[in-house]
Protein backbone atom coordinates (compact mmCIF):
# COMPACT_ATOMS: atom_id res chain seq x y z
CA UNK A 1 0.00 0.00 0.00
CA UNK A 2 2.69 2.41 0.90
CA UNK A 3 4.41 2.09 -2.75
CA UNK A 4 1.26 1.81 -3.99
CA UNK A 5 -0.08 5.31 -2.74
CA UNK A 6 3.77 6.57 -3.33
CA UNK A 7 3.50 5.93 -7.21
CA UNK A 8 0.32 8.03 -7.29
CA UNK A 9 2.33 11.29 -6.35
CA UNK A 10 1.19 10.56 -2.15
CA UNK A 11 3.97 11.58 0.25
CA UNK A 12 4.44 8.09 2.09
CA UNK A 13 5.54 7.96 6.21
CA UNK A 14 5.62 4.04 7.32
CA UNK A 15 6.14 3.43 10.76
CA UNK A 16 6.72 -0.17 12.06
CA UNK A 17 6.97 -1.15 15.62
CA UNK A 18 9.35 -3.86 14.99
CA UNK A 19 12.97 -3.21 14.11
CA UNK A 20 12.99 -3.41 10.70
CA UNK A 21 10.99 -3.76 7.43
CA UNK A 22 9.22 -7.38 7.15
CA UNK A 23 10.70 -8.36 10.33
CA UNK A 24 9.95 -12.03 9.76
CA UNK A 25 11.98 -12.35 7.16
CA UNK A 26 15.58 -13.05 6.66
CA UNK A 27 17.67 -9.46 7.42
CA UNK A 28 19.35 -9.17 3.95
CA UNK A 29 15.65 -9.27 2.48
CA UNK A 30 14.72 -6.70 5.12
CA UNK A 31 17.93 -4.33 4.19
CA UNK A 32 17.01 -4.31 0.51
CA UNK A 33 13.28 -3.35 1.06
CA UNK A 34 13.95 -0.49 3.07
CA UNK A 35 16.46 0.93 0.82
CA UNK A 36 13.82 0.39 -2.54
CA UNK A 37 10.62 1.86 -0.08
CA UNK A 38 13.66 4.88 0.56
CA UNK A 39 14.42 5.08 -2.99
CA UNK A 40 11.18 5.61 -3.71
CA UNK A 41 10.58 8.46 -1.47
CA UNK A 42 8.92 6.88 1.31
CA UNK A 43 10.24 7.80 4.81
CA UNK A 44 10.81 4.69 6.88
CA UNK A 45 10.82 4.75 10.62
CA UNK A 46 11.71 1.52 12.27
CA UNK A 47 11.63 0.27 16.12
CA UNK A 48 9.04 3.41 16.17
CA UNK A 49 5.94 3.41 18.10
CA UNK A 50 2.58 4.81 17.51
CA UNK A 51 1.97 7.39 21.17
CA UNK A 52 -1.23 9.37 19.77
CA UNK A 53 -3.29 10.45 16.92
CA UNK A 54 -5.28 13.50 16.96
CA UNK A 55 -7.12 15.89 14.77
CA UNK A 56 -6.43 19.28 13.56
CA UNK A 57 -8.47 20.63 10.70
CA UNK A 58 -8.34 18.49 7.80
CA UNK A 59 -5.46 16.34 8.95
CA UNK A 60 -4.59 13.72 11.21
CA UNK A 61 -1.33 14.33 13.45
CA UNK A 62 0.67 11.11 14.46
CA UNK A 63 3.13 11.26 17.11
CA UNK A 64 5.63 8.76 16.84
CA UNK A 65 8.14 8.27 18.92
CA UNK A 66 11.45 6.92 17.42
CA UNK A 67 14.14 4.32 17.68
CA UNK A 68 16.32 7.25 19.30
CA UNK A 69 13.51 7.90 22.02
CA UNK A 70 12.52 10.75 20.51
CA UNK A 71 9.05 12.00 20.05
CA UNK A 72 8.18 13.54 16.61
CA UNK A 73 4.70 14.85 15.23
CA UNK A 74 3.55 13.15 11.36
CA UNK A 75 1.22 15.14 9.83
CA UNK A 76 -1.24 13.57 7.12
CA UNK A 77 -4.12 13.74 5.50
CA UNK A 78 -4.89 10.04 5.97
CA UNK A 79 -3.49 7.46 8.45
CA UNK A 80 -3.72 3.83 7.90
CA UNK A 81 -3.26 1.39 10.79
CA UNK A 82 -2.23 -2.23 10.03
CA UNK A 83 -2.93 -4.10 13.11
CA UNK A 84 -3.06 -7.81 11.25
CA UNK A 85 -6.57 -9.78 11.37
CA UNK A 86 -8.16 -12.45 13.86
CA UNK A 87 -10.55 -14.93 14.19
CA UNK A 88 -13.90 -13.71 14.75
CA UNK A 89 -16.27 -16.37 17.16
CA UNK A 90 -17.70 -13.96 19.31
CA UNK A 91 -21.62 -14.43 19.02
CA UNK A 92 -21.22 -18.13 17.66
CA UNK A 93 -22.46 -19.21 21.03
CA UNK A 94 -19.84 -21.97 20.81
CA UNK A 95 -19.43 -22.67 24.51
CA UNK A 96 -22.72 -24.22 24.68
CA UNK A 97 -21.71 -26.43 21.99
CA UNK A 98 -18.52 -27.13 23.78
CA UNK A 99 -15.84 -25.92 20.76
CA UNK A 100 -13.03 -24.19 22.77
CA UNK A 101 -11.30 -21.37 21.35
CA UNK A 102 -7.75 -19.85 21.93
CA UNK A 103 -6.19 -16.56 23.31
CA UNK A 104 -6.92 -14.97 20.11
CA UNK A 105 -10.60 -16.05 19.83
CA UNK A 106 -9.36 -18.71 17.01
CA UNK A 107 -11.20 -22.34 17.40
CA UNK A 108 -9.03 -25.15 18.68
CA UNK A 109 -8.63 -28.00 16.82
CA UNK A 110 -6.80 -31.23 16.43
CA UNK A 111 -4.40 -32.03 13.66
CA UNK A 112 -7.26 -33.76 11.77
CA UNK A 113 -9.37 -29.82 12.28
CA UNK A 114 -11.46 -31.46 14.89
CA UNK A 115 -12.61 -29.52 17.62
CA UNK A 116 -13.35 -30.14 20.91
CA UNK A 117 -17.10 -31.27 20.28
CA UNK A 118 -16.02 -34.35 18.05
CA UNK A 119 -18.71 -33.81 15.91
CA UNK A 120 -17.79 -30.10 14.94
CA UNK A 121 -14.92 -29.03 12.02
CA UNK A 122 -13.40 -25.89 11.25
CA UNK A 123 -11.14 -24.44 8.53
CA UNK A 124 -9.27 -21.66 7.58
CA UNK A 125 -8.17 -18.67 9.65
CA UNK A 126 -10.77 -19.13 12.23
CA UNK A 127 -8.40 -21.55 13.05
CA UNK A 128 -5.47 -19.28 13.55
CA UNK A 129 -3.46 -21.44 11.09
CA UNK A 130 -1.19 -19.48 8.69
CA UNK A 131 -3.76 -17.03 7.08
CA UNK A 132 -2.97 -17.77 3.38
CA UNK A 133 -5.83 -18.59 0.88
CA UNK A 134 -4.44 -21.99 -0.40
CA UNK A 135 -3.93 -23.27 3.41
CA UNK A 136 -7.67 -22.24 4.06
CA UNK A 137 -8.80 -24.49 0.45
CA UNK A 138 -6.76 -27.21 1.52
CA UNK A 139 -8.49 -27.30 5.32
CA UNK A 140 -11.62 -26.85 3.49
CA UNK A 141 -11.05 -29.94 1.57
CA UNK A 142 -9.40 -31.87 4.62
CA UNK A 143 -12.22 -31.17 6.67
CA UNK A 144 -14.76 -32.14 4.14
CA UNK A 145 -12.94 -35.50 4.33
CA UNK A 146 -12.56 -35.74 7.80
CA UNK A 147 -15.94 -35.15 8.68
CA UNK A 148 -17.74 -36.87 5.87
CA UNK A 149 -15.46 -39.83 4.96
CA UNK A 150 -13.66 -40.08 8.24
CA UNK A 151 -10.19 -40.08 5.95
CA UNK A 152 -8.39 -38.87 9.18
CA UNK A 153 -5.76 -36.69 7.08
CA UNK A 154 -3.59 -34.25 7.62
CA UNK A 155 -1.48 -31.67 6.43
CA UNK A 156 2.07 -30.91 6.71
CA UNK A 157 3.56 -27.26 6.82
CA UNK A 158 7.35 -28.09 6.65
CA UNK A 159 7.30 -25.96 2.98
CA UNK A 160 4.66 -23.67 3.17
CA UNK A 161 5.49 -20.81 0.94
CA UNK A 162 4.37 -17.39 1.50
CA UNK A 163 4.55 -13.96 -0.23
CA UNK A 164 4.73 -10.62 0.00
CA UNK A 165 3.79 -8.42 -3.19
CA UNK A 166 5.62 -5.57 -2.47
CA UNK A 167 7.70 -4.73 -5.71
CA UNK A 168 10.12 -6.55 -5.84
CA UNK A 169 8.50 -9.25 -4.37
CA UNK A 170 9.20 -10.74 -0.82
CA UNK A 171 8.83 -14.72 -1.17
CA UNK A 172 9.89 -17.55 1.17
CA UNK A 173 9.84 -20.97 2.24
CA UNK A 174 10.68 -23.26 5.10
CA UNK A 175 13.38 -21.91 8.04
CA UNK A 176 15.23 -18.73 8.43
CA UNK A 177 18.68 -19.04 9.50
CA UNK A 178 17.73 -18.02 13.11
CA UNK A 179 14.75 -20.35 13.55
CA UNK A 180 17.86 -23.01 12.00
CA UNK A 181 20.14 -22.13 14.75
CA UNK A 182 17.09 -22.05 17.29
CA UNK A 183 16.82 -25.78 16.73
CA UNK A 184 20.20 -26.47 17.29
CA UNK A 185 20.58 -27.96 13.55
CA UNK A 186 24.47 -25.98 12.72
CA UNK A 187 23.60 -24.30 9.69
CA UNK A 188 25.37 -23.30 6.35
CA UNK A 189 24.00 -20.15 4.27
CA UNK A 190 24.90 -18.80 1.09
CA UNK A 191 23.04 -15.22 -0.74
CA UNK A 192 23.47 -14.43 -3.96
CA UNK A 193 22.93 -11.00 -5.10
CA UNK A 194 20.91 -10.52 -8.45
CA UNK A 195 23.90 -8.69 -10.14
CA UNK A 196 24.84 -12.50 -10.98
CA UNK A 197 21.51 -13.36 -12.63
CA UNK A 198 21.14 -12.32 -16.43
CA UNK A 199 17.82 -12.33 -16.16
CA UNK A 200 17.73 -9.60 -13.44
CA UNK A 201 20.08 -7.63 -15.89
CA UNK A 202 18.21 -8.18 -18.53
CA UNK A 203 15.40 -7.11 -16.73
CA UNK A 204 17.44 -3.97 -15.51
CA UNK A 205 16.26 -4.43 -12.40
CA UNK A 206 18.77 -6.23 -10.09
CA UNK A 207 17.64 -5.05 -6.80
CA UNK A 208 17.08 -8.32 -4.16
CA UNK A 209 19.18 -11.06 -3.70
CA UNK A 210 18.19 -15.22 -3.14
CA UNK A 211 19.34 -17.03 0.53
CA UNK A 212 19.45 -20.44 0.53
CA UNK A 213 19.46 -21.80 4.45
CA UNK A 214 21.18 -25.35 4.69
CA UNK A 215 21.76 -27.95 7.15
CA UNK A 216 25.17 -27.92 7.57
CA UNK A 217 27.45 -31.23 6.57
CA UNK A 218 24.18 -32.81 4.66
CA UNK A 219 23.50 -30.10 2.87
CA UNK A 220 19.49 -30.38 3.37
CA UNK A 221 17.47 -27.42 1.99
CA UNK A 222 16.15 -26.10 5.20
CA UNK A 223 14.99 -22.78 3.59
CA UNK A 224 15.09 -20.54 0.57
CA UNK A 225 14.12 -16.70 0.99
CA UNK A 226 14.16 -14.20 -2.47
CA UNK A 227 13.36 -10.99 -2.77
CA UNK A 228 13.28 -9.76 -6.58
CA UNK A 229 11.01 -9.39 -9.39
CA UNK A 230 8.46 -12.40 -9.48
CA UNK A 231 9.67 -13.81 -6.24
CA UNK A 232 6.42 -15.10 -6.09
CA UNK A 233 6.60 -17.48 -9.20
CA UNK A 234 10.44 -18.31 -7.93
CA UNK A 235 9.05 -19.80 -4.67
CA UNK A 236 7.04 -22.28 -5.84
CA UNK A 237 10.33 -24.43 -7.56
CA UNK A 238 11.72 -23.79 -4.09
CA UNK A 239 8.75 -25.30 -2.31
CA UNK A 240 9.42 -28.05 -4.52
CA UNK A 241 12.92 -28.59 -3.82
CA UNK A 242 12.43 -28.42 0.26
CA UNK A 243 9.14 -30.91 -0.35
CA UNK A 244 11.19 -33.47 -1.78
CA UNK A 245 14.08 -33.35 0.43
CA UNK A 246 16.84 -32.29 -1.65
CA UNK A 247 20.08 -30.98 -0.99
CA UNK A 248 22.68 -27.90 -1.93
CA UNK A 249 24.72 -30.34 -4.36
CA UNK A 250 21.09 -31.67 -5.75
CA UNK A 251 20.12 -28.21 -6.38
CA UNK A 252 22.77 -27.03 -7.56
CA UNK A 253 22.57 -30.14 -10.28
CA UNK A 254 19.27 -29.50 -11.29
CA UNK A 255 18.28 -28.25 -14.72
CA UNK A 256 17.31 -24.40 -15.02
CA UNK A 257 16.84 -23.10 -18.25
CA UNK A 258 18.89 -19.80 -19.05
CA UNK A 259 17.54 -16.17 -19.03
CA UNK A 260 14.71 -16.68 -16.26
CA UNK A 261 14.96 -15.54 -12.88
CA UNK A 262 14.21 -19.31 -11.40
CA UNK A 263 17.82 -19.85 -12.82
CA UNK A 264 18.56 -17.88 -9.13
CA UNK A 265 17.81 -21.03 -7.16
CA UNK A 266 20.62 -22.88 -9.34
CA UNK A 267 23.11 -20.45 -9.00
CA UNK A 268 22.87 -19.78 -5.27
CA UNK A 269 23.40 -23.29 -4.77
CA UNK A 270 26.11 -23.05 -7.07
CA UNK A 271 27.44 -20.33 -4.84
CA UNK A 272 28.43 -22.84 -1.86
CA UNK A 273 31.18 -24.61 -4.15
CA UNK A 274 32.08 -21.74 -6.72
CA UNK A 275 32.95 -18.22 -7.56
CA UNK A 276 29.31 -17.68 -9.40
CA UNK A 277 30.93 -13.80 -10.21
CA UNK A 278 32.99 -16.34 -12.47
CA UNK A 279 30.73 -18.18 -14.20
CA UNK A 280 29.78 -17.69 -17.89
CA UNK A 281 25.83 -16.70 -19.37
CA UNK A 282 24.25 -19.28 -17.78
CA UNK A 283 24.32 -21.97 -14.99
CA UNK A 284 26.18 -24.60 -16.69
Amino acid sequence: MAQLFARLGTTVTVVEALDRLAPFEEPEVSAVIEEVFTGEGITVHTAAALTAVRARDRERVATVRTRAGREVDLHAERLLIATGRRPVTTGLNLDRVGVKTGQHGEIVVDEHLRTSNERIWAAGDVTGHPQFVYVAAAHGTLAADNALDGAERTLDYTALPRVTFTSPAIAAVGLTDAQVVETGIACDCRTLPLEHVTRALVNRDARGLVKIVAEAGTGRLLGIHVIADGAGDMITAATYALAAGLTVDQLARTWAPYLTMAEALKLAAQAYTLDVAKLSCCAG
